[in-house]
Order: C-alpha cells, then sequence, then structure tokens
C-alpha cells in the first residue's frame, strides 16, 4: 500500500504566445481549469498505473470535486478532509512550445498539523510506502514519525525551497528529483555529479534523477541505470514529473526490477507531454 500525504489542487491555466513581464499585462489566448497539485496528481498516476494508493490531505469546501475525482479513479480518499481554508491553487502560464511558468498558493495544503501527521499515520503499518512532496506543512515532523513506524518513505523534492536541506533526508529511502531539486540538495550541477554527491550524503537511499526530455537514471549504492525518453512533440509539459513518479513508484512498490519502473515512467511521462493540462494529461496503463 501508498500513502501518499500530498498536496491537492485547483490548477487555473493560461495559454500565452510568452511568459508575462513584469509590469506587464498580456492577454491569454485560452483559460482552462484542471484538477492539479504535485499530490494529487501522484496519486492519480499511481492508480492508473495499476498501483494501490490512498490519499492523505487537506482541501477546502471549493475543492470537494477533487475528493469525488480520485474517489472515481480507485483512490482511497478516507484520509482526505476538509479545512476551514481555500483549497490551494496554481495560476500556470503555458507557452507554444510546452513550457510552463507556475505561481503557487498553498492554501489548505498548508494547514496540515502535527496532529494530522499522527492521525494518518495511526493508521499505517510498518513497511507502507509513504509519497510525500514539498507542497504541504508540517513536513519535518511528517518524516521523522514516519521513520519510527517505519514507512518506506519516498520524497519528491518539489518545489524545492532552501528549508529542504533542513529536514531530516537521512530519513528517506527513495529521492526522486529532476535537475534543479538535485543540484540544490548537492551542491552540484552536472547529472553525475549530482547523482555522486547525494549518494556520498544519502549512502543508504536510492536516487532518480529525471532529465526531461533526457530521460531519467537511477541510482544506489550497488548500481546506476540510465533510461532514454521516448521521443514526442510536446504540448504541455505541467504534469509529466508526476507521471513519471506515480508510475515509476507503483512498479517499485510491487517490487519490479528498477529498469522496468524507469521505462514505464519514461514512457507514461512522455505521452502526458502530448496533451494539455496535468491531471488531465495523465494515460492509463492500456495506453501504454
Amino acid at each position: 500500500m501508498i500513502t501518499n500525504f500530498g498536496s491537492i489542487c485547483i490548477d487555473n491555466v493560461y495559454q500565452v504566445p510568452y511568459f508575462v513581464n513584469p509590469g506587464e499585462s498580456l492577454p491569454c489566448l485560452d483559460y482552462q481549469v484542471h484538477p492539479g497539485g504535485k499530490g494529487l496528481n501522484q496519486s492519480l498516476a499511481i492508480a492508473f498505473a495499476g498501483g494501490q494508493v490512498r490519499h492523505a490531505g487537506k482541501i477546502g469546501e471549493d475543492g470537494v470535486w477533487l475528493k469525488t475525482l480520485m474517489d472515481n479513479a480507485g483512490i482511497d480518499t478516507r484520509l482526505t478532509r476538509i479545512a476551514a481554508s481555500p483549497t490551494g491553487h496554481a495560476n500556470i502560464q503555458v507557452t507554444p512550445d510546452g513550457e510552463n511558468a507556475i505561481v503557487l498558493f498553498g492554501g489548505a495544503n498548508r494547514t496540515v498539523t502535527e496532529n494530522d501527521v499522527r492521525e494518518v499515520l495511526s493508521s499505517s503499518a510498518a513497511g507502507d510506502f509513504l509519497l510525500i512532496q514539498n507542497e504541504i506543512s508540517s513536513l519535518p515532523t511528517l518524516i521523522e514519525l514516519a521513520a519510527v513506524h517505519g514507512q518506506r518513505i519516498v520524497f519528491n523534492a518539489a518545489p524545492i525551497t532552501a528549508e529542504v536541506n533542513r529536514y531530516p533526508l537521512d530519513k528517506i529511502e527513495l529521492f526522486i528529483v529532476n535537475e534543479v531539486e538535485g543540484a540544490a540538495i548537492s551542491g552540484e550541477e552536472e547529472p553525475e555529479m549530482i547523482l555522486n554527491r547525494m549518494l556520498e550524503k544519502f549512502p543508504n537511499s536510492g536516487i532518480v534523477l529525471t532529465l526531461g526530455a533526457e530521460g531519467a537514471i537511477y541510482q544506489d549504492s550497488a548500481q546506476r541505470i540510465s533510461q532514454p525518453a521516448s521521443p514526442v512533440t510536446p504540448v504541455d509539459t505541467t504534469g509529466a514529473g508526476d507521471t513519471f513518479i506515480g508510475y515509476f513508484l507503483a512498479g517499485y512498490s510491487r517490487g519490479d526490477d528498477i529498469d522496468q519502473c524507469l521505462k514505464l515512467g519514461c514512457d507514461a511521462a512522455a505521452l502526458s507531454v502530448t496533451r494539455q493540462g496535468a491531471a488531465t494529461s495523465i494515460p492509463r496503463l492500456a495506453e501504454l
């Protein structure tokens, strides 16, 4: 079982000719509202990949439709709570070449307390997987207590902040990071050096470094495995990383070989970038 204690957001997506400049008012070409949040996206990807996942997190009254969406996807939402705060949301600019720029409002995601953490962990068994991102509050407490409970912690360090390096990262079983996040944790810039330095800092952890159009690399103390990405023409890259993570972790939690997990994640992510949106772009397993 995978417990994803993660963010749930409403994505406001603006199609723009280019990213808006300071002081500029830029008319958009189109506008859509999508379900989002790294947590929700990753839970959907796990479920679509055939994994068993329950989602712990918080929404406002304006986000009840997101809980219904997860229910309909086969995600266990009994640990998803309704808070007094509005649901977190993102304002996303997407350019014609598929690049994106995102402004986040944490909302209910930032109201997670130690009591919420203890409630979720009390219903988890030792050896269960715990997936986390960096979009909810009380993360250091969650990591510490999850380790005490014997959880196998998977950390997607996104969005990266200065506080991440002060988290108890030695408790993480598996890091999944892109080059920007890996550089912030390792202090290195090149992919090979990022992996080497992270392994020096966390010798008991596995590291997945995602490289966008270049694929992904897995590294632990015993092996390094590379997987190229499938060549596609991107329409919208929003949510590609979340798709990769969900598919990779679905395989990883089943005990699949790492090379199989990497290929599954890369293939799913490649298909996702040919579609608009984040959660709405995640493919089903049968589509691969």
